[in-house]
């Protein structure tokens, strides 16, 4: 098979105008071995070594259907408009098109496409009865999102969110439903057209799969089935997958949840008592938040479960109250204002029952709250890596991959995070194989390595005798530092930041101290927008929090200054991050290196990834934390970055960027 492999990915690569990459073809003759050995596989490629191919040839090879899931639609968005549509466009005028099945589908979640009933038969009021006609301020958009959707149902269109009428979330609340708000196909008349089922279906006759990490999550680690049955799994921006599951696991329960469920019910469940009783346990569950602080609970309050069993028991009682569908209307139309307003109370059975539990395997604690969003109960998993290793690991061959997997140099921490244990690597040709227990998980670490030179190309810069940062936010040493850098680059500076507030002074230092430069901060426009005035103007600076630290792309001389204001530690108080630190350490290991650290290099490497993006970028990370120099833990973290030519001197640093700047004029 690998012949074959080698073969298509020359022709692919030929027909797309590149050329033939070393690490590409690495990665895809060890991606084929994983299909192959059932061996996991965890390869480390480098920005530029077109990975997305090592990968896609070596699918569309293999003999049973596979899925590739992303973090990102950015990289959605690449794989099926432009990777796969070429690659299988090169397959067709190949010697090998005969022995390639190159039928693909996407498959998202639910909430992601338009649902025909919800637009034609409209969406319940407050009280559950369908309104047709929208009102409000949002009442345009509504209808240029119910008209889009009618041309999409006449055209075949796919009716997702991405291809539709710029809206907001609240917008496209008004014309999609979740899981529990769906009829169901067989119930729904307009069931024949739904472009859920349609996407389905189309999945079911593919080869290949794109879909995301969250619905992966859902599938294999939750046990919901969405994707049709596959032999193995490519993760790309695997480094984005714990923090992706977790989310997909983790469920919130605010008291207006409880009080919209409860009104929504009352005009189903006939004389019966129990939606009063459910917005009763709501009040209940109020006075217990507003008595308790915010932050996590080591023990839940007696007063918050208290209110959580009556949150519970309430919802329950309400189930029971709503009658069968065969008692429901006489003509066998389905009451869709009675389905979604069970579906609710179905959410808050379940999101109270869980919290309830006081499970160790969960962490619970109550949000903060903020510009108008009420304070909530939240509760998520402790750790993910023993649902993935028993229910997605043990089940199919995965291949993990990213530009950023060996942290602190080693894929070990990646590994353990995603349920594969050191233990169980595949050693090298030459070394020493340990035997493995029969319920072993074997697994291979591979770096593909880069097609840049880092030492040549880019200069990690830490300011060393800056004061270590603290919690008071930017002082004047680290704002003359940043003033005195963006000068000397004359702009062309990305900026990330630890937070908001640190970004926004940050700015406005700049704006004052350098007011020919044209600095945008994070919240002056949307990104898209703050990117492409970011790219038009190279004597422009761009300062942001953490959606700037991975998802920019700006190669060229847009970008020849990297500014990271501190190493991205998590907040003490993160609820879920200071438990799975406190775990590790009960668990006999040392936290602070495994989670907080561990967080902190993936950011650091992510960040520093946004400076050199092509073979002719060059220019500098600087890192205004001497913490990366001075602390013991910052050899781990240095180990987590590119191989770039280091030094603590501020005078060189500002000689070079302004050679740079002069360079391009």
């Amino acid at each position: 098979m690998r012949p074959v492999v080698r073969e298509v990915l020359a022709t692919a690569v030929e027909a797309l105008g590149g050329e033939e990459r070393p690490g590409q073809v690495a990665m895809a003759e060890a991606v084929t071995e994983a299909f192959e050995s059932g061996q996991h596989l965890l390869v480390q490629a480098g920005t530029g070594t077109g990975k997305s191919l090592g990968y896609l040839v070596p699918a569309l090879l293999h003999g049973r259907r596979v899925v590739v899931a992303t973090a990102t639609l950015a990289l959605q968005h690449q794989l099926v408009e432009r990777d796969i549509p070429r690659l299988v466009e090169a397959i067709g005028a190949g010697a090998h098109k005969d022995e390639v099945d190159t039928s693909y589908a996407v498959l998202k979640g639910r909430s992601n496409y338009v649902c025909l009933h919800r637009i034609r038969e409209g969406v319940p009021d407050d009280q559950g009865a369908l309104v047709e006609v929208p009102k409000g301020s949002m009442a345009k958009k509504v209808l240029d999102l119910r008209a889009w959707a009618e041309q999409e149902a006449e055209t075949g269109g796919s009716g997702e969110r991405d291809h539709a009428p710029r809206h907001t979330d609240r917008e496209w609340r008004q014309v999609s439903v979740n899981h529990r708000e769906c009829l169901g196909a067989a119930r729904c008349p307009f069931g024949q057209e739904c472009f859920v089922e349609t996407a389905r279906e189309l999945a079911h006759r593919s080869h290949l799969i794109v879909t995301n990490h969250s619905l992966l999550a859902i599938d294999a680690v939750e046990g919901v089935p969405m994707i049709p049955d596959y032999d193995a799994v490519v993760v790309d921006e695997a480094h984005e997958l714990v923090a992706r599951v977790t989310q997909a696991a983790t469920d919130e329960l605010a008291v207006s949840d409880v009080e919209r469920a409860s009104r929504r019910s009352r005009r189903h469940v006939g004389e019966s008592t129990a939606a009063d009783d459910l917005a009763d346990a709501g009040d209940a569950l109020q006075l217990a938040m507003d008595e308790s602080s915010p932050g996590r609970f080591d023990e839940i309050p007696e007063q918050v479960k208290d209110a959580l069993v009556l949150v519970r028991d309430a919802a329950r009682a309400v189930l029971s109250a709503y009658p069968r569908e065969q008692e429901g209307p006489s003509d066998g139309e389905v009451d869709a204002g009675r389905t979604q307003a069970r579906g609710m109370v179905q959410e808050v059975f379940v999101t109270a029952e869980r919290m309830a539990a006081d499970s160790d395997a969960d962490v619970l604690w109550l949000s903060e709250g903020g510009d108008r969003i009420p304070p909530r109960l939240c509760v998520a998993p402790l750790q993910v890596w023993s649902q993935m290793r028993d229910k997605l690991l043990s089940e199919k061959t995965a291949v993990f991959t990213s530009a950023t997997l060996m942290l602190g140099g080693d894929f070990s921490s990646m590994a353990v995070s995603i349920g594969l244990k050191p233990a169980e690597r595949v050693v090298e040709e030459g070394e020493v194989s340990p035997e493995h227990p029969p319920d072993a998980l074997p697994w291979r670490g591979l770096d593909v390595g880069s097609p840049f030179d880092y030492g040549r190309q880019a200069i990690l810069y830490v300011a060393r005798h800056l004061p270590t940062p603290g919690r008071d936010g930017l002082g004047k040493a680290q704002l003359d530092e940043i003033v005195e850098l963006v000068d000397a680059a004359q702009g062309r500076t990305l900026g990330l930041f630890s937070s908001r507030r640190a970004a926004e002074t940050a700015a406005e230092e700049v704006r004052t101290r350098l007011p020919h430069l044209t600095t945008l901060a994070q919240g002056d426009a949307q990104l898209p927008e703050l990117a492409r005035q970011f790219v038009e103007d190279p004597h422009t600076c761009l300062f942001g929090t953490l959606s700037l630290w991975q998802g920019l792309d700006v190669p060229g001389e847009t970008c020849q200054l990297v500014l990271i204001d501190r190493i991205p530690f998590p907040r003490p108080d993160d609820p879920l991050m200071s438990a799975r630190q406190r775990a590790a350490d009960q668990a006999g290991g040392n936290g602070f290196m495994q989670v907080a650290a561990t967080h902190a290099a993936l950011l650091l490497a992510q960040g520093a990834g946004r400076l050199v993006r092509t073979t002719s970028d060059r220019g500098v990370v600087a890192v205004l934390d001497p913490r990366l120099v001075t602390a013991r833990y910052g050899g781990f973290l240095k180990a987590s970055l590119p191989p770039m030519w280091t030094t603590t001197d501020p005078d060189v640093v500002r000689q070079a960027l302004k050679r740079l700047a002069g360079a391009v004029g």
